[in-house]
């Protein structure tokens, strides 16, 4: 099957739950597309060439960083920039102008609402938001108004459950939830967590499925003992020996020992 468009995710919605990872790097990106993984989110630093071949068919989402871009032309260029390498829609945090600058050009773009991590003092630090009838309905609005300023999807973050559900339902965007409940249009993890190695924090929403920091430790002491042997053999004259070193026949270096004297 060839690689989803934007029209291809919009046509699930209703009809089958989406998986998405973030990922870091080209191997989890390579490892997410022979899974089957739906859709990934790499973020714009990332987001190169190599990386889009290590997607193969994943729908990505490029995240563009909120903070370091500032206005609507600031947005539109790494977005531009980011469909070159091949990006098929791009997460904005800006506000509803740049939201609409960009789905103006043509950009499907990804909003977020609910838990916004880069925005979390408006809703009292890393904690639900929506769990109040005043506060869900703020999450509806923020929905809508993401609707109307020409976003495709949005990431829903850390919402009560049958929230999530119901504004699935009524919204025609793609709802990509994270901390969400079944009811939204996809299941959106951090790759770090679904394989144990989380950096900080690991919120309560996340699975762990393999345990890779135990082995990324193991691989960090055998790096350890692999450097200190290296450094003994140089210690003690045993590296590097005959196999590591270029020969020279003894007539010529003669012959370079005499036209070093000259």
């Amino acid at each position: 099957m060839p690689r989803p468009t934007v029209a291809d995710i919009r046509a699930l919605k209703g009809e089958r739950v989406l998986t998405m990872l973030y990922v870091d790097t080209s191997e989890e990106a390579a490892a997410a597309a022979a899974a089957g993984i739906d859709m990934l989110s790499i973020v714009a630093p990332v987001w190169t060439p190599e990386m889009r071949e290590a997607a193969g068919d994943c729908f990505v989402q490029v995240g563009l960083l909120y903070g370091e871009l500032v206005t609507a032309e600031d947005y539109l260029r790494a977005a531009f920039a980011a469909l070159k390498v091949g990006g098929d829609s791009f997460y904005c945090a800006g506000g509803l102008g740049i939201v609409k600058a960009m789905a103006d050009e043509g950009l499907p773009v990804v909003g977020h609402v609910g838990l916004i991590p880069s925005k979390v003092t408006w809703t009292g630090g890393f904690r639900a938001v929506g769990k109040t009838a005043a506060q869900a309905l703020q999450v509806w609005r923020d929905v809508q108004a993401l609707e109307r300023a020409g976003a495709f999807a949005a990431e829903l973050e850390v919402v009560p459950d049958r929230v999530a559900a119901e504004i699935s339902r009524r919204s025609p965007l793609v709802m990509l939830g994270m901390g969400a409940g079944s009811g939204a249009d996809a299941q959106y993890l951090f790759a770090e967590d679904v394989l144990g190695y989380t950096r900080g924090h690991r919120p309560r929403h996340a699975r762990t499925y393999r345990d890779f920091r135990a082995e990324y430790d193991r691989l960090q002491s055998e790096r350890i003992a692999a450097f200190g042997e290296f450094r003994a053999e140089v210690e003690s004259g045993a590296y590097p020996g005959p196999g590591h070193v270029v020969g020279i026949a003894d007539g010529e270096y003669d012959a370079f020992l005499q036209g070093l004297d000259t």
